[in-house]
């Protein structure tokens, strides 16, 4: 029976760990994030959960100590945003080459400098190729129901890869919503229990984890992480099928909003998809042909997926709330445009910058961005094919 709440995403997030139960949280604070290992550790000190909380003395430690229980057989997770993320390189790295299925909550916000605190996604996006998968949400609902999700897909055998589930950073981790939560019972079956074949305290079958290995055997370790991430796209599909039938959310790799007439498609990630939505819905009053589609997958990247959604458009606007300083565009503008390319779908693409450090990007922007689509197509206006949004002159 679905239970109604009023809670933010952090809340949401949290609410959904004490269901799942793990059995190690280690974790040091860092703003946004910071209520998350808060309320965890309050959960534990009630007694409404039983899972090992360990204080630590920096981001890097986190995810070593998380490797450390995950790879000795204990369900693992931490949380972090920014900064913290970025101290964590090296472990994220070796949580995802050494096929450990932990869990990281990223409260996404920028990065420095000049030093914020505001939500953009650059910190996931700095780590969108160390391996893992990357889920991230619209609202708190969805933040709730991807963590829930995120065990059954990184456990999974043809996966056993390490999952980011990421939320806005005050945009959702800080304002409240309502929400429909479930119950525990349902959520512990849904998830089950961890049952590791290999680990490193099963004392009739020592292993090794994170060996040196010769250039003979690199290659094919890295090979087998790919082939990994490309079966994660069928097990997120499977899970969320699952999950559909145990709460009645459906989620798939990406959501289409309006788009199955549509001329004119703002893809785009996070909490802006609801600005969007709005946008769209406005606009359609008027007339216009228009849509969204929210991607909620970023890794892997479903390539194929986004270029069939986007065939039959004429122009699509390609949203990055992160700048990749290659001075072509944002990592969503790069992977899509390369995407739509392989599997020939020759349409009008323009990337946009938007929202970093928490700049505003509003129903007025989105409904301006679809007219700017709209112009170049009908009118052939030359268009600034990467560009800034609400940049002071």
């Amino acid at each position: 029976m679905a239970i109604k709440e009023r809670m933010s995403g952090n809340e949401a997030v949290s609410y959904a760990i004490r269901q799942v139960n793990p059995d190690v949280m280690p974790a040091f604070p860092i703003t946004p994030s910071t209520e998350i290992p808060q309320m965890v550790s309050t959960y534990i000190a009630n007694g409404e959960m039983d899972t090992e909380f360990i204080p630590v003395e920096s981001e890097h430690s986190s995810m070593s100590a998380a490797i450390g229980a995950e790879a000795a057989g204990a369900r693992s997770l931490t949380a972090t945003s920014s900064a913290g993320l970025a101290l964590m390189w090296e472990e994220l790295l070796l949580a995802a080459s050494n096929r450990l299925p932990l869990v990281l909550a990223l409260v996404n916000r920028t990065l420095s400098g000049p030093i914020n605190i505001n939500c953009d996604h650059s910190d996931g996006m700095g780590a969108r190729d160390t391996g893992w998968i990357q889920i991230y949400a619209e609202n708190n609902q969805e933040a709730y129901d991807n963590f829930i999700q995120a065990y059954p897909i990184a456990e999974d055998a043809r996966v056993h890869l390490p999952v980011m589930i990421c939320q806005d950073g005050f945009i959702t981790s800080h304002a409240v919503e309502n929400i429909m939560l479930l119950e525990d019972a349902p959520v512990r079956e849904f998830v089950g229990e961890y049952e590791p074949e290999e680990y490193l305290l099963n004392p009739g079958k020592p292993i090794a984890v994170g060996p040196y290995a010769v250039s003979n055997y690199v290659m094919e370790a890295k090979k087998n992480q790919e082939i990994a991430l490309e079966n994660s796209k069928e097990v997120i599909l499977e899970v969320a099928e699952r999950f559909k039938k145990l709460s009645g959310r459906e989620y798939g790799l990406f959501e289409e909003y309006r788009t199955e007439d549509a001329d004119y498609i703002m893809l785009i990630m996070g909490s802006a998809a609801g600005t969007a939505k709005q946008a769209v819905d406005d606009l359609r009053e008027r007339g216009k042909k228009v849509g969204v589609l929210k991607l909620r997958v970023f890794r892997p990247f479903p390539a194929e997926e986004i270029a069939g959604a986007l065939r039959n458009c004429k122009a699509a606007a390609i949203m990055d709330r992160c700048e990749s300083y290659n001075g072509n565009g944002g990592p969503l503008g790069s992977e899509v445009d390369a995407g739509l390319f392989r599997n020939k779908v020759m349409i009008e693409t323009v990337n946009y910058i938007y929202g970093l450090a928490g700049r505003d990007f509003t129903v007025g922007d989105a409904c301006g961005i679809f007219a700017e689509l709209e112009d170049m197509v009908v009118n052939g206006k030359e268009i600034e094919q990467y560009q800034y949004v609400r940049l002071r002159k």
